[in-house]
Parts: C-alpha cells; sequence; structure tokens
C-alpha cells in the first residue's frame, strides 16, 4: 500500500511541481538519486533533470492515469495519459504505460515511460 501511495502521490505532485517549488521538491524526494529513467528507450540516471527539462519545454500539464498494478516482478505498472501546451503554445494529448521499482525505503528507483507516441519524449534524449 505505501508503494502505490508513493506512486499515486508521483503523478499528482508532477503536475503540481510546474509551478510549486516545494511540490517540486515533495516529487524529488520521491526518487533515489541515482535512479534509473528509461523514457521512450532512452536511458539516464536521476529524475530531477529530466522533469526540469520538460518543464521548460512545456507551460501546463495534466496527468490522468489507471490503478497502479502490481507486478509479477515486483515492479508496478499504470496506463496514463497527459494532456498539456508546449512553451511554444502548442496543445497535445498523449497516452502510454508507466513502469516502476521501488527499493526497501519506498523511493522509486526505476521508471520507464512508454508513450503510445514512439516520437515522444525526443526532445529529452
Amino acid at each position: 500500500m505505501e508503494n502505490l501511495t508513493a506512486l499515486n502521490t508521483y503523478f499528482r505532485l508532477f503536475d503540481e511541481a510546474r509551478t510549486d517549488e516545494r511540490a517540486m521538491n515533495d516529487l524529488l524526494s520521491l526518487f533515489a538519486e541515482d535512479a534509473e529513467i528509461v523514457l521512450n528507450g532512452s536511458r539516464r540516471t536521476g529524475f530531477e533533470d529530466f522533469v526540469r527539462a520538460f518543464y521548460a519545454n512545456n507551460r501546463d500539464v495534466k496527468h490522468m492515469w489507471d490503478r497502479w498494478e502490481l507486478q509479477s516482478d515486483g515492479g508496478y505498472r499504470a496506463n496514463w495519459a497527459v494532456c498539456g501546451q508546449s512553451s511554444a503554445g502548442h496543445v497535445y494529448a498523449q497516452t502510454g504505460v508507466d513502469i516502476a521499482r521501488l527499493n526497501e525505503a519506498g523511493r522509486i528507483v526505476y521508471l520507464e515511460n512508454v508513450p503510445t507516441d514512439k516520437t515522444a519524449f525526443a526532445a529529452y534524449k
């Protein structure tokens, strides 16, 4: 149950963190410092650089997600949808799946974002 709370909080705070530094700090605290982040196949270590780059390229976003499902490997999976407005003023909608693993302390150590649109997140490679 604690893992599900952390994962739901991740989505909620992701939207709030764009304009609220306290929410940003709370969001970052959900992740292990060396968390592996996979965005449409592109790997990086650490979440902060990605989230700050994302908000530099987006004026606003709103996520909706299905319930996180425990997987046989101990990780979690959730379908998501997001609508947003880019910094250039274009509106968009995306769907996809997030796959996450947490450590014993309940911090996210692995987050894979698999968008339905395979060209999504090209700006963050």
